[in-house]
C-alpha cells in the first residue's frame, strides 16, 4: 500500500475511499511519518462538519500548509480576512506560492466526507487543475468527493485506494488477532472470522474485544454476527445514524434482500430512485459492494446487512411480509423462481409459494435440480402440499433420486387417489374438487404417464426388471407424440430394463429414443447421461467407434452458448478418456481426464466423482503405479453414486483385478469368498464382470500354487461366460475372454488351442483397434503373440501389440540402476520431485494421486537407497546419476 501511496505522491490527488473502520487514517500517519522521514514536506488537516464554512476551511487549508513549507498563503490569509474574501482571487495568491516551493509538499484532508459546501469543492476542483507538479493532494474519506474524478482518473493524475484495498488479508487478521490482541485462535477460527468480517478492520477489532474473557472462543465466532452488541452500536453511531431519514428508511427496506438492483428496490420500497439511490450509496461507502463491472447488482456487506436486518424487526417488523412479498413478485414478474419462492416463504405465504414451486417444477427438472425441489418442499407446510397433486409428484421425483422408496410410493398412492376421485373428466381443472389445488394445467394432465415413469423407477430400484418395463410401456401408450419428456423418460427406463437383463441392441434403441425425445424437449444436460449409456452398451458390444463417435457427437449437439458448462459436458471427456486408453493412447487419456477435471464440479454429472477415478486407476495400473490404482479406486467405491445404470462394472471387481495383477491373491481370494462367487454359479448379465474376474483369480491360483483344479475351474468357467456372450451379442466380454482362454490353455501347455482362441480375440478386436486388453496381459501375453506372428495370424495388427507392449515395458519396467532392488518408474518421478521445493500435498497433486500413496513411494524409495532423509534421497540419487 505504501507504494501505491507514493505513487500517488508524484500524482495531482490520491483518493482513499472507504467506508468508517476501514482504516485510513492509520494508513495515512503511517505513510506520512516514512515520508516525512524521506524529505517529504508533510500537512495534515482534519475537518468536521463546522468546516463547510467558506472562510473557515480556506483558513485552515492554509494554515496547514504553511506548517509543510514557510512563507506559503502569507498573502492569502490577509485576503481572507476581508469582509467578503474573493475566493479566486485567494486561491490564485496561493498557487503563486506554491509554485515557487522548491520541495515536495503534501497534504492531507481528513474526514473530507462531512464537506458538502458546493463553493468549497469548486475552490478544490479549481485548485487541482492548477497545482504545481510538485504539490500533492490527499483526501481521505468515506464517501467519493464532488470532485471531477473521472477527468483525473482518464488523465493519469488520479491514485485510488478503495475498501477493497484496505481490508486485511488472512495473514494480516491472523497476525492482528492472535499478536496485538493476544488471542489464541486456530487457523479456522481466523478464516472464519476474516471471512465473516470480510476483512473490515474495525470489525475485526470489535469481534476482539467481544472475544475478551471468553472460554469458549470458537462457539462465538461460529455465531459472530450484526447482533455483536459493539458491532450494532459501532454501525448505529457511526453510520446509520448519520444518514437522512430517507436513506436510513431505504436501508432499512432494501436489507431483506441479498442482492439489490434498482428496479428490485423500487418495487420494495414502492419508490422510483433506486437506481439513482445505488449509486449514491456507493459513492458515499455506505458498505455496498457491487457484484458487477456494470454497477447494476449490488450487495450490503453482511455485518452492516445483518444490523440492517435486526433494526427493520425490531422497528418496523410488521412491515416484512409486505416488504418480502414486493421482493417475491418482482422476482416472478423476471423470471428467477428460487427467489421468488425464497421470499414468499419468508413472507409466510405458502400458497403463494406453492403455486411458484409447482410452475418451476418443469425447469427444475429440466435442470437436474432435484435437490432444490426438496428443500423448497421441505419447508412448505405438508397439508399445502398434500392438496397439490402436482406438487406430490415433484415431490416422488426428488424422493425417487434420493432412494426413499417408501415415502415415494406412500405419495404416489395419495396423488392416484386424487386422480380416481375426478369422475367427470370432461370439466375444467378448477372445477374438479374445492379441495384440489392446480397451478399448471399442462403438468397436471401429464399426471397419469408421469406415474407410470415414477412406477418404472421404484420398480427398477426394487431390481424387478420385467415390471419397470410393464410401467415403462405404460407410460409410452399413455404419452402422447408431443410429450418428448414422459416418452423420453419412459424409452430410458424401458433402456435400463433391456440392459440389465442384458438384451444390448434393445436397450441401445430405447436409449437413442431416449436421447431424441430429450433433445426435442431440450433436456439438454439430461442428453449427457443418455450418451453415457449409448455408450457403455456399444463398449459392452465391443465398438469402440462407435463408443467414441456417440460422445464427440454429444459434445457437437451443446449449443454454443451454454459451451463447457453445462452439466455433464465433463463426464464426455471421461468417457472419451477410457476408449483411448483401450487403444493404448495413455498420454491422450490422461489429457482427457485432465481436461474434464478443468471444467469444474458444475460440468459434472454426480457419477462423475467415481467414473474420473475409475479412469484414472486403470491409467495409474497401465503406467505401472498399481498402489496409485488402489487408492484410486478405492476413493470411488466410496464415492460411487447409482444413477439406475445396471452396476455391470462394479469398484470392488476392479480392485480385486488390480489385487491379481499385483500378486496380492490372498486378498482377491477375500474378495471372492465375500462376493460368494464359484465356477458353477448360474451366470447372468449382471454378475459377468464379476465371473470374468473369478476366473482370473483362479488363473492367478493355478500360476502360484500350480493347482490344476484352479485351472480347470477357470477353463470350465470360460467356456461357460464366452457362450453366453456370444448368445448376447456381448463382443467386449467375448474378446477378454478369448484372452483369457488364451492364456489358460498356454498354461497347461496347449499352445495351439492357445494360438486358436488368440486368432478369434484379434479378429474380433482389430477392427475396433483394441490395444489394452492384450497389453495389460504383460509377459505371457507377448509370448503368445510373438508365437501367432511366427505362424502368420493376423502380423500386422498382432506386430502392432507387440511393439505397443514393448514400448510400455520401456516405460514403466524398473531402470536397472545398479541397485539391487531398482526404481520403479513412478518411484523415479516421486524422487525426482522430492528434489524440488514441492511438500508433500504438493508432489501428491503433481502426480495426481493420494498423499498416502506418495508416503508410500517415498518409503519404498528411502528402503532401496538405503537412506532415511529426503535430503539423502535426493544426494544419493544424484550420486547414482538418478536425476538426470
Amino acid at each position: 500500500m505504501s507504494e501505491r501511496l507514493n505513487r500517488g505522491a508524484e500524482s495531482t490527488l490520491t483518493l482513499v475511499s472507504a467506508p468508517a473502520g476501514f482504516g485510513k487514517t492509520t494508513l495515512l500517519t503511517e505513510w506520512l511519518a516514512s515520508a516525512s522521514a524521506d524529505g517529504w514536506s508533510a500537512a495534515w488537516l482534519s475537518l468536521d462538519k463546522r468546516d463547510n464554512d467558506s472562510t473557515m476551511f480556506w483558513t485552515y487549508f492554509i494554515t496547514a500548509l504553511k506548517t509543510a513549507s514557510d512563507g506559503v498563503g502569507a498573502a492569502a490569509l490577509s485576503l481572507l480576512q476581508s469582509a467578503q474574501p474573493p475566493i479566486e482571487a485567494v486561491l490564485a495568491s496561493l498557487l503563486n506560492n506554491l509554485h515557487a516551493v522548491s520541495s515536495d509538499v503534501v497534504l492531507v484532508l481528513d474526514d473530507y466526507h462531512v464537506i458538502d459546501a458546493p463553493d468549497i469543492h469548486d475552490g478544490i476542483a479549481f485548485l487541482l487543475e492548477h497545482l504545481p507538479p510538485q504539490v500533492h493532494l490527499v483526501i481521505a474519506g468515506r464517501a467519493d468527493p464532488v470532485l471531477p474524478l473521472a477527468r483525473l482518473r482518464a488523465r493519469g493524475e488520479l491514485v485510488e485506494i478503495r475498501a477493497a484495498d484496505l481490508r486485511f488479508t488472512a495473514d494480516e487478521a491472523a497476525a492482528y488477532l492472535s499478536g496485538a490482541m493476544g488471542l489464541e485462535l486456530t487457523a479456522g477460527d481466523i478464516a472464519a472470522l476474516e471471512g465473516r468480517t470480510e476483512g473490515w478492520i474495525a470489525a475485526l477489532q470489535l469481534a476482539a474485544l467481544s472475544m475478551q474473557g471468553r472460554e469458549d472462543l470458537a462457539a462465538f465466532i461460529a455465531g459472530f454476527a450484526g447482533d455483536d452488541r459493539y458491532i450494532v452500536d459501532y454501525l448505529a453511531e457511526e453510520v446509520l445514524q448519520r444518514q437522512p431519514e430517507d436513506v436510513q428508511r431505504f436501508l432499512l427496506e432494501t436489507s431483506i434482500l441479498d442482492r439489490l438492483t434498482g428496479p428490485l428496490c423500487d418495487a420494495v420500497t414502492g419508490q422510483d430512485n433506486g437506481k439513482l439511490r445505488l449509486v449514491e450509496l456507493e459513492r458515499a461507502n455506505l458498505f455496498l459492494v457491487p457484484l458487477d463491472d456494470r454497477r447494476q447488482w449490488y450487495r450490503y456487506h453482511q455485518l452492516f446487512a445483518d444490523v440492517l436486518r435486526a433494526r427493520l424487526l425490531e422497528e418496523r417488523g410488521e412491515e416484512l411480509p409486505v416488504l418480502h412479498r414486493r421482493a417475491s413478485t418482482w422476482y416472478e414478474q423476471n423470471g428467477q423462481a428460487f427467489d421468488a419462492v425464497r421470499h414468499a416463504v419468508a413472507a409466510q405465504d405458502f400458497d403463494r409459494a406453492a403455486h411458484l414451486v409447482e410452475l418451476a417444477v418443469p425447469a427444475i427438472r429440466r435442470n437436474r435440480q432435484e435437490a432444490v425441489l426438496r428443500g423448497w418442499l421441505k419447508v412448505l407446510p405438508d397439508d399445502v402440499v398434500r392438496v397439490r397433486p402436482v406438487l406430490g409428484v415433484g415431490l416422488v421425483g426428488t424422493l425417487v433420486v434420493s432412494g426413499d422408496v417408501e415415502e415415494a410410493e406412500a405419495r404416489l398412492r395419495e396423488v392416484e387417489r386424487w386422480l380416481k376421485s375426478l369422475t367427470d373428466t370432461s370439466k375444467e381443472i378448477q372445477g374438479r374438487s374445492a379441495e384440489m389445488v392446480v397451478a399448471d394445467e399442462e403438468e397436471f394432465r401429464r399426471l397419469p404417464e408421469t406415474i407410470e415413469v415414477y412406477r418404472a423407477a421404484l420398480a427398477l430400484g426394487r431390481g424387478d426388471g420385467s415390471g419397470a418395463a410393464g410401467h415403462a410401456q405404460r407410460a409410452l401408450e399413455l404419452a402422447p407424440e408431443g410429450d418428448h419428456l414422459s416418452r423420453a423418460a419412459a424409452s430410458g427406463l424401458l433402456g435400463l430394463a433391456y440392459w440389465g437383463r442384458g438384451e444390448l441392441e434393445a436397450a441401445h434403441r430405447a436409449y437413442a429414443e431416449c436421447m431424441a425425445g430429450l433433445h426435442r424437449a431440450r433436456h439438454l444436460a439430461d442428453t449427457f447421461g443418455c450418451a453415457i449409456a449409448l455408450a457403455d452398451i456399444r463398449l459392452a458390444q465391443g465398438h469402440l467407434n462407435d463408443a467414441m463417435r456417440t460422445y464427440e457427437r454429444a459434445l457437437e449437439r451443446v449449443p454454443e452458448q451454454h459451451g463447457s458448462a453445462l452439466r455433464g459436458t465433463a463426464d464426455m471427456y471421461v468417457g472419451m478418456s477410457g476408449v483411448c486408453r483401450e487403444r493404448g493412447d495413455l498420454q491422450g487419456a490422461a489429457r482427457l481426464l485432465v481436461r474434464s477435471q478443468q471444467l469444474g464440479p458444475l460440468s459434472e454429472l454426480p457419477q462423475n466423482l467415481y467414473r474420473w477415478r475409475v479412469a484414472m486407476a486403470r491409467i495409474r495400473e497401465a503406467e505401472g503405479d498399481p498402489a496409485g490404482a488402489l487408492d484410486l479406486l478405492a476413493e470411488a467405491d466410496r464415492l460411487y453414486v447409482s444413477d439406475y445404470f445396471p452396476n455391470v462394472r462394479p469398484v470392488p471387481a476392479l480392485r480385486a483385478r488390480t489385487w491379481v495383477a499385483q500378486g496380492r491373491l490372498g486378498q482377491a481370494l477375500g474378495w471372492v469368498r465375500e462376493r460368494a462367487l464359484t465356477a458353477e454359479d448360474e451366470l447372468s448379465y449382471l454378475r459377468e464382470f464379476e465371473h470374468i474376474t473369478l476366473a482370473r483369480v483362479l488363473l492367478a491360483r493355478h500360476t502360484a500354487e500350480r493347482s490344476t483344479p484352479s485351472l480347470d475351474e477357470a477353463i470350465r468357467l470360460l467356456g461357460r461366460l464366452l457362450q453366453a456372450a456370444e448368445d448376447g451379442g456381448r463382443t467386449g466380454s467375448i474378446i477378454e475372454i478369448l484372452v483369457l482362454h488364451a492364456l489358460a490353455d498356454q498354461m497347461r501347455g496347449d499352445i495351439p488351442a492357445a494360438l486358436a482362441f488368440l486368432q478369434r480375440a484379434a479378429a474380433l478386436s482389430e477392427p475396433e483397434g483394441y490395444v489394452r486388453i492384450f497389453a495389460d496381459e504383460g509377459a505371457p501375453m507377448a509370448s503368445l503373440l510373438r508365437a501367432a506372428v511366427k505362424q502368420r495370424t493376423a502380423p500386422g495388427y498382432l506386430r502392432r501389440l507387440l511393439t505397443a507392449m514393448n514400448n510400455n515395458t520401456e516405460e514403466t519396467a524398473p531402470v536397472n540402476q545398479g541397485l539391487i532392488e531398482p526404481l520403479s518408474e513412478r518411484e523415479l518421478d516421486v524422487l525426482r520431485l522430492l528434489g524440488t521445493d514441492l511438500d508433500g500435498p504438493g508432489i501428491a497433486h503433481e502426480l495426481t494421486v493420494s498423499l498416502n500413496t506418495v508416503r508410500t513411494h517415498t518409503s519404498h524409495i528411502y528402503a532401496k537407497l538405503g537412506v532415511n532423509s529426503r535430503r539423502a534421497a535426493v544426494r544419493r540419487a544424484e550420486e547414482l546419476g538418478l536425476l538426470s
